[in-house]
């Protein structure tokens, strides 16, 4: 199964925050190798927060590289594959945000980027899963204190 959100997305805790849940529609992606979803609708107490607009994006986007890259061929002698390409995925969530009262929104960027070694996805998939799931969980698990932090300054 391919990245594809479903809509309504239900949100990771958040300090003021109850049941939040953002409905999706499709959107056009930047580029070709993307998919991209805009928040249209929100749900839940989410006091002060906004649904997607020009002025003020609210999107998830998933970038694969343009062109997949293989393992090359061990040496011969030494049986070591000296240059072991990577394959660069990326989630990208953008949120518009007021830096002052009366000001114009500026963007909030959120990236993951998923660095693959090239191989590893025929030879360790499991492994590939296992970090993905362990990252995702700990910032599921942790989503209020990354957004007090972020909030706060204070780790």
């Amino acid at each position: 199964m391919s990245f594809n959100l479903t809509s309504p997305v239900t949100g990771a805790s958040q300090t003021g925050f109850t049941a939040p849940t953002y409905t999706l529609t499709v959107d056009t992606a930047p580029d070709v190798n993307a998919k991209q979803w805009a928040v249209t609708a929100l749900g839940g107490t989410q006091a002060g927060v906004s649904s997607h607009s020009v002025a003020s994006p609210f999107t998830v986007t998933m970038f694969r590289p343009k062109v997949l890259k293989t393992l090359g061929t061990p040496n011969p002698v030494t049986g070591v594959v000296s240059n072991i390409p990577r394959n660069v995925y990326k989630v990208i969530t953008r949120k518009g945000a007021v830096p002052l009262a009366g000001q114009n929104p500026a963007t909030v960027l959120i990236t993951t980027i998923i660095d693959v070694p090239a191989g590893a996805d025929l030879a360790s998939p499991s492994e590939i899963r296992a970090a993905i799931s362990a990252h995702a969980g700990s910032l599921n698990q942790q989503s209020a204190g990354v957004g007090d932090t972020t909030a706060s300054g204070i780790l």
